[in-house]
């Protein structure tokens, strides 16, 4: 029977396409990591594997020469990479959203999805702190940055400054994402470990922890799965909150609104949902996953990208607004220069890709063609990656002193270091499509099956051991 749920109307729809049973989502799920990779698998990882190799010739490129690669001034200290830092650490929002905030409100729609969007929230976080890494300069002194004993003399680090907030809350975050995304994946492996032979079955038999299957096995981990899920929908909130003050806490102009914490909050569950969509499309085609990642999802996200581009948009009239009525002169001046300064160009590709774009959506008939999503999805990555961009590098560049104005003009090196990480963050992806189960097969089994965690989910392929 194929799984149903209610997606924005009253009328239950079909989330699964065709009938399937327990033991045929076991099979179509597996079936891509017994076989050999696609030809279309290998097409895309040799892509991805080829920019992330680019990337990391432009960062060793940078760290044997030193940071006069960039195109950072005296007046500029910060450019692409505090704005691809930020811009990660935003990707990173929607997985938690959809793996923690749709769970405790118990939405069926995101059993297809919320695997693949875990995995992004870990790649993406690893991405997002490689760059003040190589931001540093000398990244090989990065443990500075954690308090520690040590023989130096005086040398503390100061808890007064949103710097060093970022590295515990970026870390926290990082932790009980892996974490929830692990335990989610235990009852997967250990369906997989009892298809599995020679080697791999002992690789997946020590990675399921011991699993059984009994009752009390999957009473404790839905009981884990809440909690862990009570744990990370605050760091959702937390964690953008803690980088905007890297840029609220400061005297910049343009930087010091109060504004910046939900803005940023909201901005980063915008860019992240936009990202796991564009995933979804492409691991949907990639995997042959048709029939699990249907459109019924697609619409769905669809709609929470309308929805918070919407205040995304919101914001950006707020940020404008709040600096006519400040009635300061600097304040005024700075967001003029947004939009008609040098960089206006950049303000302009900001707007029309995160807030006219999305608009698109609100067409069924758009959000029924695959192809305008997937191109919607694009535009939104780009026009936040320029959010972050305009934000950063248009605020520094004209300060207080016109005799201290200057233009930031990146270089290949920074632009080497940028696709750099997207290929990182593909090749970690596609990885992971190969090697573990991209689709949460307990979850959809239990929404098929109408059962709470402890029902049986083997569909006959797996071993069900009964534990007292």
């Amino acid at each position: 029977m194929a799984t149903k749920g209610q997606v924005g109307s009253a009328t239950p729809v079909p989330l699964i396409e065709g009938d399937k049973s327990c033991g045929q989502v076991t099979r179509d799920v597996c079936g891509p990591l017994e076989r050999g990779p696609t030809k279309l698998w290998w097409w895309a990882f040799l892509c991805a594997a080829s920019v992330l190799a680019l990337g990391a010739w432009a960062v060793w490129y940078q760290i044997a020469t030193g940071i006069g690669t960039w195109g950072l001034n005296r007046t500029v200290g910060w450019g692409f990479d505090i704005t691809n830092f930020v811009f990660w650490v935003g990707i990173g929002h929607a997985g938690t959203l959809i793996s923690a905030v749709l769970l405790l409100f118990r939405q069926k729609w995101r059993t297809s999805i919320n695997r693949s969007a875990e995995a992004m929230t870990i790649f993406a976080v690893i991405c997002a702190g490689l760059y003040p890494v190589i931001h540093m300069g000398r990244p090989w002194l990065a443990y500075w940055v954690f308090p520690y004993p040590n023989f130096r003399g005086p040398l503390w680090v100061n808890w007064r400054s949103a710097l060093l907030w970022d590295v515990f809350a970026i870390g926290t975050y990082f932790t009980i994402s892996l974490v929830f995304w692990y335990v989610g994946l235990i009852p997967d492996l250990a369906t997989i470990r009892d298809r599995a032979k020679g080697l791999r079955k002992k690789i997946f038999g020590f990675f399921s922890l011991g699993w059984d299957g009994s009752a009390r096995t999957w009473s404790r981990y839905e009981m884990a799965c809440i909690l862990l899920a009570s744990l990370a929908t605050p760091l959702v909130v937390s964690v953008h909150s803690v980088v905007s003050t890297d840029f609220a806490t400061s005297l910049v102009p343009g930087w010091h609104t109060t504004v910046l914490p939900p803005y940023f909050v909201i901005g980063a569950v915008f860019s992240g949902f936009a990202m796991v969509l564009m995933l979804m499309l492409i691991a949907r085609k990639v995997m042959s996953f048709e029939e699990y990642i249907t459109k019924v999802h697609i619409g769905a996200m669809c709609k929470i990208i309308v929805f918070t581009g919407s205040i995304v948009g919101l914001a950006y009239g707020t940020e404008l607004f709040t600096a006519w009525y400040s009635g300061s002169e600097y304040e005024q001046f700075a967001f003029a220069n947004r939009v008609r300064g040098p960089m206006g160009w950049a303000y302009a590709i900001m707007v029309l890709c995160n807030v006219v774009a999305p608009q698109l959506l609100w067409s069924r008939k758009i959000r029924s063609s695959l192809g305008a999503v997937f191109a919607i999805t694009v535009l939104v990555n780009i026009g936040m990656w320029f959010e972050r961009f305009v934000i950063i590098a248009g605020s520094l560049q004209r300060d207080y002193l016109p005799s201290a104005w200057s233009t930031y003009t990146p270089t290949l090196v920074e632009f080497g270091a940028l696709i750099g990480g997207f290929g990182l963050f593909f090749t970690l992806f596609l990885l992971f499509c190969r090697f573990m189960p991209m689709i949460s097969m307990c979850e959809i089994k239990t929404v098929i099956s109408g059962d709470g965690y402890g029902g049986d989910h083997s569909g006959g392929d797996s071993e069900e051991r009964s534990v007292a």
